[in-house]
Formats: structure tokens, C-alpha cells, sequence
């Protein structure tokens, strides 16, 4: 089926579909199905399925990453089927902006690493893998989740220029500014080198 034209009303339309999916707070889902309370009152209060495995839940935390990951990568799949590539770059971002501020939540969400993966996955799925690798190798070495995000951020768009996928680079910049944007306190923990290591509790 070929994408259908696009003009900035039906861009918009994407972009609110998309921002709306994103909203989905699936740590919270998780965390309430799995009983393990309210995530937000555990761990750094995130969201996100880091905070989710600080209860002791690998299962719950294994489901809340591949949603929030799958959130990010329907809605660019989706907006590419219909529209083509320019909406599939706005429904990421949307998707993205979504989870970091979700309109359920009183606009105070999650952090948007596993939605930047997952996103990215869909985007240009070779520079998806490399983000993730970067992901993988930095956490096995540091066992810092935070560090090994800020890292794969800060690499995606290299690895999209590298790969051939420069169109994407623009947007990777702007998803990696504010995903360090979203992770200030931890930088400062990193910095002061207080920063927690995978599974291990923080206040922060």
C-alpha cells in the first residue's frame, strides 16, 4: 500500500497519535499487575524498567522494557506504512516526548531510553543494533544503566552517519539531548561517583 501524501494537518495528527502511546506509563501497568506497588514511592521513583527491577521483578521489568521499547517502534512503523518517512521520524520523537512527559502522569514520565531504543530500532533498525550494543558493552564493563544510556545516546547518531542513515542523525541529536536532559541528577551522581550500579537501590 503505498504512504499516502503528506501535509503539516495529517503530520500533526501523527505526532498526537504517537505523543499519546508514548504517554502509556507501562512501568506503572507492570509494577501494579505484578503487585509490587506504586513504582513512583520505589527505588529513584522512575518509571521505567530500570526502577522496575530495583523491586526484585526480572519478569516485570523484562515486559515493562519491551513495551516501553515496542511503544516507541509501533509508532514509527506504523506512521511509516501510511505516511512515509517524514512522519515516521515525527511519530519517534512524539512517541519519545510522550513517555519523558506523559499527559497520564501529570507530564512527569520516564527517562525515554528503552522508547529511544526501541524508536531507534524502527528508525534504521543496523544503527538500532549498534545503539544497543553500545548499550550492552558499556553496561557489562560499568553495570551502570545510566552511563551506558548516555553513552549509547551520545554514539547513535555517529553510528547513524557511519551506517548511511545521516537523514536520522538530526533526530538522534535532539533524542540524545534530551535523554543527558533527562538524566542530569544522574550525571552528578556520576560525576560524584554515588551513581548506583544495576539493581541496586537509590534515592535519587
Amino acid at each position: 500500500m503505498p504512504a499516502l501524501e503528506t501535509g503539516p494537518a495529517l503530520l500533526g495528527v501523527v505526532g498526537l497519535l504517537a505523543y499519546v502511546l508514548g504517554s502509556v506509563p507501562f512501568g506503572i501497568v507492570m509494577a501494579r499487575l505484578f503487585g509490587l506497588g506504586d513504582l513512583r514511592k520505589i527505588g529513584s521513583g522512575n518509571i521505567g524498567a530500570t526502577n522496575v527491577l530495583r523491586t526484585g521483578n526480572k519478569l516485570a521489568a523484562f515486559l515493562t522494557l519491551v513495551l516501553d521499547a515496542g511503544k516507541g517502534g509501533i509508532a514509527v512503523l506504523a506512521a511509516r506504512a501510511t505516511l512515509g518517512e517524514d512522519a515516521a521520524q515525527v511519530a519517534g520523537f512524539a512517541a519519545f516526548l510522550g513517555h519523558c512527559f506523559p499527559v497520564f502522569l501529570g507530564f512527569k514520565g520516564g527517562k525515554g531510553v528503552a522508547t529511544f531504543l526501541g524508536t531507534l530500532l524502527a528508525l534504521a533498525w543496523p544503527v538500532g543494533l549498534a545503539a544497543c550494543a553500545t548499550w550492552a558493552a558499556v553496561a557489562a564493563v560499568s553495570r551502570i544503566s545510566s552511563l551506558s544510556a548516555l553513552v549509547a545516546a551520545a554514539l547513535a547518531p555517529v553510528w547513524a552517519i557511519l551506517l548511511g542513515n545521516g537523514a536520522a542523525a538530526l533526530l538522534l541529536v535532539l533524542l540524545a539531548g534530551l535523554i543527558f536532559w533527562r538524566h542530569a541528577a544522574n550525571i552528578s551522581r556520576l560525576i560524584a561517583g554515588t551513581e548506583p550500579r544495576i539493581g541496586k537501590s537509590t534515592k535519587g
